[in-house]
């Protein structure tokens, strides 16, 4: 693919803004028919346009996964440069700190998990209102349960003794093993990483599926375990697989690579997806300030479309719809100063497959998603469940009107920003005009894609909070 830089131009704030506005005013109201495309033809040519941003030296910053993967290869692969934009890639120790350096100006912006905006803004831990634009990927964990664990599970259903047993794996195996840790004065202890995780969410929702509480936030414990039967305990992505080996925890949620390791290293089996527990889930966002994105409208837009680029590039497929860049992709993720992990293991998963044991490698082409389906879209629906489970398990310590989760979701997510960048994309040549859901109100189609098969429809989120029997029900 060819970049050639014309002059760079500036569009006048206000009318920048307006322009935006009145683009997504025109799609409100009318739903998206389908999640699409499935599959990203190379497109030939394309023609940069850099706009002239307000601040061209950037920072920003990443957590240790896989799916750090778009601000990665948008810096590696001149996407940055091309809009004119010189970018400083920093790993982060852990995903508060992250947060923290974002906010007090350190960072301009980061690979945030999508709980941090939302919890920010409506002030759950820290409180800053953060926005974003960009949603970097979908899916992409995993739930490891140690091999003393996968063991016991083995004793309580047999049909576990496959070497290639039938997925999805739900927790009823694992509830025996619960209730005779607590007969006994114990409490099994697992990790995730950060309370306002996919993780944190997704563990608690495969775990409560088969009936087992895994523990309420309240004003007075921030730590999430009233009534836990599982106490859930932060661990750092990277500290995952020795954590479960020194026997600290018996079992986690983690994005990749930190899954596959535990298998390589014969500690661990991974026992679900979290494409089984909700199928195309959103996982990780671009966020910044938005203050930030206020002071540099250009900037933000020059970010965006770099970002877009470079999720296209990574889901671009042949003829054929196989994914063509991802082992380029996996070699550059796996150098010290990215992930850090061997590339044969983040060669898995980005790749499109990805081992439960070593007697069990499947395909799963769609575990990493990071342009297709409209992925790159900050939906707001994908907000909403975030805030309908920040409610479920009492982080959100009051029931909460409709309206506000709808009004929320609008301070974090911008699709107006989105849509800008996208146009100019479609312009420049770089992205096809049927890629972006322009006739969207925001509002992802109802799904029940998930592991209980309940329905969560966006649009009505106490009645998707009704549906359940543990946790907060309105």
């Amino acid at each position: 693919m060819m970049f050639h830089r014309r002059p760079r131009f500036r569009i006048p704030h206000k009318l920048l803004t307006a322009a935006l506005v009145g683009l997504v005013g025109a799609t409100l109201g009318q739903d998206a028919s389908a999640i699409g495309p499935e599959n990203v033809p190379a497109i030939e040519g394309g023609e940069t346009a850099p706009l002239d941003v307000e601040k061209s030296e950037l920072k920003f910053g990443f957590i240790k996964l896989t799916d750090c993967a778009p601000i990665v290869i948008a810096k590696e692969k001149g996407f940055f440069d091309d809009e004119g934009l010189s970018v400083e890639v920093i790993a982060q120790p852990n995903w508060k700190t992250l947060l923290d350096n974002v906010i007090s100006g350190e960072l301009d912006g980061a690979h945030m998990l999508s709980g941090q905006p939302i919890a920010a803004t409506i002030g759950f831990g820290t409180k800053a209102h953060i926005i974003t634009a960009f949603t970097m990927d979908l899916n992409g964990n995993g739930i490891t349960v140690s091999n003393a664990i996968w063991e016991k599970m083995q004793e309580n259903d047999s049909e576990l003794l496959s070497p290639q047993p039938k997925h999805p794996i739900p927790a009823d195996a694992l509830r025996p093993i619960v209730e005779d840790a607590i007969a006994s004065g114990e409490k099994l202890q697992m990790g995730m990483v950060f309370p306002v995780s996919t993780h944190n969410y997704e563990i608690r929702y495969w775990l409560a599926a088969s009936g087992i509480h895994p523990g309420m936030y309240t004003a007075t414990d921030i730590g999430g375990r009233t009534d836990a039967q599982v106490e859930l305990s932060v661990t750092p992505p990277p500290m995952m697989p020795a954590t479960l080996e020194a026997g600290n925890i018996q079992g986690y949620c983690v994005g990749e690579p930190w899954n596959q390791q535990a298998v390589a290293k014969g500690i661990g089996v991974p026992v679900t997806t979290n494409y089984d527990i909700w199928k195309n889930n959103p996982e990780k966002v671009f966020g910044v300030t938005a203050s930030w994105a206020d002071e540099n409208p250009q900037a933000m837009l020059a970010v965006t479309k770099a970002l877009i680029k470079a999720g296209r590039w990574l889901d671009q497929t042949d003829e054929d719809g196989n994914l063509v860049n991802r082992e380029e992709a996996a070699r550059i993720l796996s150098r010290p100063d990215y992930v850090g992990a061997d590339y044969d293991v983040i060669k898995n998963s980005m790749t499109g497959y990805f081992y439960f044991q070593k007697t069990d490698k499947r395909s799963m082409p769609d575990f990493n998603v990071f342009y297709k389906y409209y992925c790159t879209y900050p939906w707001y629906s994908d907000g909403i469940w975030f805030l309908t489970q920040m409610r479920r398990w009492g982080q959100i310590t009051e029931p909460k009107p409709a309206e506000w989760y709808h009004q929320t979701a609008r301070k974090v997510y911008k699709p107006e920003i989105y849509l800008g960048a996208a146009r100019m994309l479609v312009e420049e040549g770089f992205i096809k005009e049927s890629e972006v859901p322009w006739d969207t109100d925001g509002y992802k189609p109802a799904t029940s894609d998930f592991i209980d098969g309940k329905t969560y429809d966006g649009k009505t989120p106490l009645a998707y909070l009704a549906q359940f029997e543990i946790g907060n029900t309105e």
